[in-house]
């Protein structure tokens, strides 16, 4: 196990420091900042002062190594626009997002699990193929266009959820978060839904899928010849090796939805991380800009990497392999 984490580990730290230079040159390639933050009526000196300040008049290369030295220490580089440091804000954005996220994946789980199992159990079944419409209709609408029909159903239709904003904060147990209140529920369901609805779509089908391949092969029939609970062959026998490409799917997706809730943020003004990058890339704040796809590439580093080990723990397939590595 110990060389598997070792192993792991140096390639997260070689993953990083690629997409570091992908992500600065991608980053440098979009516009000049100083064409948009720097006034069209300022003198060529005080233009010139301003980019040294921004430390734009650098070449590129000892731009990003001055990055890289700061980043070891902790230093992502100041706001062009905020003039705070671009860790500050994303800390302060982070929790928005976190519970939009955490509230979609809990939504996407909770429905698309059992949906999915059932579905792949009664491939046949009315509710069977109900799911399958459903989960079609769910991969189908785009994102925004989900977003702007619950909005129209739900806040002006049936004006009975708000529309807009995180809600009302409270701090409790040293947290402060929207969902300690009954307000920032009613503001949270809309874009959770709308934000979970891809995902369990996509779930429920790799569900299915998984559900209906384990349960043609020979040691399922056995167990059912054996005379063994229907419930027990579904929960430990089909379920679990069900677990192994959903859990693949599962992580990938979570991270998906903690990073990349971009639509649904804007669509709903939720102030998250999505809605901060549209405005930071909208004014060129490169700071900013690669501080967030930064934190984007290690959540889905360290979600792989948890996604790898819960491997380990339900397949012993893997394990055995790892063993005949070492």
């Amino acid at each position: 196990m110990l060389p598997f984490v070792l192993q792991r580990l140096l390639q997260s730290i070689i993953v990083v420091l690629v997409l570091s230079v992908v992500l600065f040159v991608g980053v440098w390639m979009i516009g000049n900042p100083a064409d948009i933050l720097i006034s069209s009526e300022a003198s060529e000196a005080d233009r010139l002062a301003a980019i040294t300040a921004l430390g734009l008049d650098k070449p590129l290369w000892q731009q990003y190594l001055v990055f890289l030295n700061n980043a070891a220490h902790g230093d992502w580089g100041a706001s062009f626009v905020y003039k705070e440091p671009a860790v500050s804000i994303i800390l302060q954005r982070l929790p928005a997002s976190l519970e939009l996220g955490a509230v979609a994946f809990i939504i996407a789980i909770a429905i698309s699990v059992p949906a999915g199992l059932y579905a792949g159990l009664r491939p046949q079944s009315p509710i069977g193929r109900g799911i399958m419409a459903f989960s079609l209709i769910g991969v189908s609408i785009p994102t925004f266009w989900q977003g702007m029909l619950l909005i129209v159903a739900f806040g002006i239709a049936l004006p009975i959820l708000p529309v807009g904003d995180r809600g009302q904060v409270a701090t409790h147990l040293g947290i402060t978060t929207s969902l300690w209140t009954l307000d920032g529920w009613s503001h949270i369901v809309m874009p959770a839904f709308s934000l979970a609805l891809l995902k369990m779509s996509l779930l429920m089908r790799v569900t299915r899928a998984a559900t209906m391949e384990i349960s043609r092969l020979d040691f399922i029939k056995f167990a059912y010849a054996k005379g063994v609970r229907t419930r027990k062959v579904v929960v430990g026998h089909i379920l679990r090796n069900a677990l192994v490409p959903l859990i693949t799917v599962t992580g990938i997706e979570l991270g998906n939805l903690l990073a990349y809730g971009v639509i649904t943020e804007t669509v709903f003004s939720w102030p998250g991380l999505g809605k901060l990058l549209i405005n930071s890339i909208k004014v060129l704040d490169r700071p900013l800009i690669v501080a967030q796809l930064t934190y984007t590439a290690l959540l889905f580093i360290a979600i792989n990497f948890i996604v790898d080990v819960l491997h380990m723990a339900i397949d012993p397939r893997v394990k055995s392999v790892l063993r005949r590595a070492s």
